[in-house]
C-alpha cells in the first residue's frame, strides 16, 4: 500500500511539473513587425498568446536591417502581424527568409494589422523615388493614433481567432476590456493637449498625422526635405523663415531616432520648444503596454507646450 502511495504521489507531482510547459506550449507565438503591434497584441491576447517584436523600440521601423536573427524568431512562429501600407516592407524579405508557411501572405497566420484603418495621405498622383520615400498606398503610422486602436485591435482578434478558434471569445472579451480601458484615457490625453492647440508644430518627419488628427493639433512642416531625405540648407532656410513668420508658439516634435542636434540648433535659431517622442516605445510590456507608451508621448508634448 506505502508502495502504492509513492507511485501515485509521484505521478502527480510529475504531472504538476509539467503542466507549466503544457501551457506555455498551448501559448500562440505571434511575431509583430514594430512594438506598437506588439502592445496591442498583448492587450488582447494575455496569457495566451507570447509575442515578439522584430523592431526594437530605438529603431526607425522604416529602414530595419534584415539579419539572420530576425528570420529565426519567424521560424518558429505561429502568426505575424505587420503594419501594411509599406512601413516595414522589410518584414517581406524577413517571413521568406524564415522559411516558414504558417506566416506567409496569404496563410492564416499572416495578419495584416491595417486592415479597416481610414488611411489618409493616400498620394493623387503618380509616386517616384525623386519624391523620396513616399507610401503610394498612404500614410502608414495608424498605430501612433490611439483612436484607431479599436480598429487595429479587431484585426488582431480576427487573425487571431483564426488559429485559435476556441479562444474567439477571450479574445474578444479582453479586447472589449482593453477598449474601455482606453476611452477614459483618450479624455485625458485630449485634455493634456488642449494647450497645444494654439500652437503650429514642426516634425521631422511626416509621421504624426493621424494623431494630429485625432487631438486637433496643426502642422506647420517637416524638417525632412522629402520623406526620408535629409534636408537642403535651402529647405531649412524656408523653414526657419515660416517657423519665425508663424504669430504662435512653434513645437518641435521628432522621435529618438532622428537627428536631434539639427533640431535643437532649429529651436535654438527660432525659440521653439523641442519635444521628444517614442522614447519609451518597446519598455513596456503586458496589456496596459499601449497606453503607457502613448501616456509618455503625451506627456512629452505637454511638457513642450509648457
Amino acid at each position: 500500500m506505502r508502495r502504492l502511495i509513492a507511485i501515485l504521489l509521484l505521478a502527480v507531482l510529475a504531472a504538476a511539473g509539467t503542466q507549466p510547459a503544457a501551457d506555455a506550449a498551448a501559448k500562440l507565438r505571434v511575431i509583430a513587425t514594430i512594438p506598437d503591434l506588439k502592445a496591442l497584441t498583448e492587450a488582447v491576447g494575455g496569457d495566451l498568446v507570447e509575442v515578439e517584436s522584430l523592431a526594437r523600440g530605438n529603431q526607425n521601423p522604416h529602414d530595419l536591417e534584415v539579419r539572420p536573427s530576425l528570420m529565426v524568431k519567424l521560424r518558429r512562429a505561429d502568426a505575424v502581424i505587420v503594419n501594411g501600407l509599406e512601413l516595414d516592407q522589410w518584414a517581406d524579405a524577413v517571413i521568406r527568409g524564415a522559411n516558414n508557411a504558417a506566416v506567409v501572405p496569404g496563410s492564416p497566420g499572416y495578419i495584416d494589422a491595417s486592415r479597416g484603418v481610414p488611411v489618409i495621405d493616400v498620394p493623387t498622383t503618380r509616386v517616384d523615388r525623386s519624391m523620396g520615400d513616399v507610401h503610394p498606398y498612404g500614410n502608414p503610422h495608424y498605430t501612433l493614433d490611439p483612436g484607431l486602436a479599436p480598429t487595429v485591435t479587431q484585426s488582431i482578434v480576427e487573425g487571431l481567432a483564426r488559429l485559435a478558434p476556441e479562444h474567439r471569445a477571450t479574445f474578444e472579451r479582453q479586447r472589449q476590456a482593453f477598449v474601455a480601458r482606453l476611452e477614459p484615457a483618450l479624455g485625458r490625453w485630449q485634455t493634456a493637449l488642449a494647450p497645444l492647440k494654439d500652437a503650429r508644430i514642426v516634425v521631422y518627419h511626416n509621421n504624426l498625422g493621424y494623431f494630429f488628427k485625432r487631438f486637433g493639433l496643426t502642422q506647420l512642416g517637416t524638417i525632412e526635405d522629402r520623406p526620408g531625405i535629409p534636408p537642403s540648407p535651402a529647405h531649412l532656410a524656408r523653414l526657419v523663415r515660416e517657423m519665425k513668420e508663424t504669430r504662435t508658439r512653434v513645437v518641435i516634435v521628432l522621435e529618438s531616432w532622428s537627428d536631434q542636434k539639427l533640431a535643437g540648433r532649429l529651436a535654438e535659431e527660432t525659440g521653439a520648444r523641442v519635444a521628444i517622442i517614442n522614447t519609451k516605445l518597446g519598455t513596456f510590456s503586458g496589456p496596459e503596454a499601449y497606453i503607457n507608451s502613448v501616456d509618455a508621448n503625451v506627456t512629452a508634448l505637454a511638457q513642450a507646450a509648457r
